[in-house]
């Protein structure tokens, strides 16, 4: 009977969306994510749902021969209300890759899409590219570990470290990353269950979290070590603004990050890094073919940038692959600035068209970032 609410719970999910959103849902689970449901073993007489179990594979175009299928779990139905807890397993659900959560994030969620009421109308402040001001409102992401085995696999749509920091030392420009750190929303989650001590691979998941099989699910509970380490560099790992807009079914999506300030030539040298993802939510297949930002500081002033794609590529968004995420840095000699723009995107026809890059701040913290904590490189 639990398997059938189980079951019960995912189906609904899928038929209260609109119909787009579950055509996108099921051809991410097919397409995108390698993942594929058996076909019927047994029947539910109380349900009359046939049982099945969620498994995962590479596509037959990229799949080595002599693999099979890889059954990692079985499917929860996704949460509406509350949040999900730290030793979550999931499915990213446009990614596809496995992961868990390691803890939550309460961000303010900067929707250009929704439209204001009249009376809350302001005028655009100078250089936000006639985007409308918004009200953020309250949304949940995750600070995740990604499987390392599927890393490989989603490196052309997801950059697997792009959670950088500035680390204690003299050269201003040094930067590190951590591999397999990733921050997802609450909608991206697809929770699943499994009967495994260590479903995922990673070199910091038993330093972080320890089975307990007499935990209710998940069975995973953060180590002193999690918390100590969450604690330490909360500042530089801190998820506090998004920021979303649409144009023409492309959706662009802003996290950014404050990294800390160093000195360097004798004057102060703020940091940020911002995490965009592109997503088509139409059915046409584009390209992002150029970028331009206009990058403005607190000290007066302006820069424009231009470019051909983005982090060396120019990534293609169709209905099987239709997102692609990256990060990147910016420097001020300003603590505040704010930055906006535009991707150039391509047809398939040879036509283009601009895609707004929603305008962000850039604000920095009263106190220094202090260098990351709790991790060796």
């Amino acid at each position: 009977m639990a398997a059938c609410a189980i079951r019960r719970g995912l189906l609904s999910t899928v038929s209260k969306c609109s119909k787009k959103r579950a055509h996108r849902i099921l051809s991410v689970i097919k397409y995108n994510s390698g993942l594929e449901l058996n076909r019927p073993r047994l029947q539910c007489s109380s349900c009359g749902l046939s049982n099945f179990q969620q498994t995962r594979f590479m596509s037959s175009r990229n799949r080595p021969e002599g693999k099979v299928l890889e059954p990692v779990g079985v499917f929860e139905a996704p949460k509406h209300h509350g949040k999900y807890e730290t030793g979550q397993l999931f499915l990213h659900s446009v990614f596809g890759y496995r992961g868990i959560v390691l803890f939550p994030w309460h961000a303010r969620l900067y929707d250009r899409d929704v439209t204001p009421p009249s009376s809350e109308s302001k005028q655009d402040p100078p250089g936000t590219n006639g985007s409308k001001e918004v009200k953020g409102k309250t949304h949940t992401y995750y600070q995740v570990l990604i499987d390392t085995r599927d890393c490989p696999h989603i490196s052309q749509r997801s950059q697997t470290e792009a959670v950088t920091f500035l680390a204690n030392h003299d050269d201003s420009r040094a930067l590190y990353a951590i591999p397999g750190l990733d921050y997802v929303s609450h909608e991206d989650i697809l929770p699943y269950n499994s009967a495994e001590q260590v479903p995922i691979q990673h070199e910091l998941f038993e330093r972080f979290l320890m089975y307990k099989p007499s935990k209710s699910n998940p069975p995973f509970t953060a180590r002193d070590t999690l918390q100590a380490w969450q604690e330490k560099n909360h500042p530089w790992l801190e998820l506090s603004d998004v920021h979303r807009e649409t144009t023409e079914n492309i959706r662009v999506t802003v996290i950014p990050f404050y990294m800390g300030m160093r000195e360097a030539q004798n004057s102060h040298v703020y940091w940020w890094r911002y995490c965009i993802r592109l997503e088509n939510m139409g059915n046409e297949v584009v390209q992002l073919r150029e970028r331009h930002w206009r990058i403005f500081s607190l000290s007066g002033t302006l820069e424009t940038v231009r470019g051909r794609g983005v982090v060396g590529r120019e990534p293609v968004l169709s209905k099987e692959q239709p997102a692609f995420q990256y990060s990147s840095h910016v420097s001020l000699q300003a603590p505040s600035g704010h930055m906006w723009g535009t991707f150039r995107i391509e047809r398939t026809d040879g036509s283009h068209f601009d895609v707004r890059i929603p305008p962000f701040s850039l604000e920095s913290n009263k106190d220094d970032k202090a260098p990351p904590a709790g991790y060796s490189f």
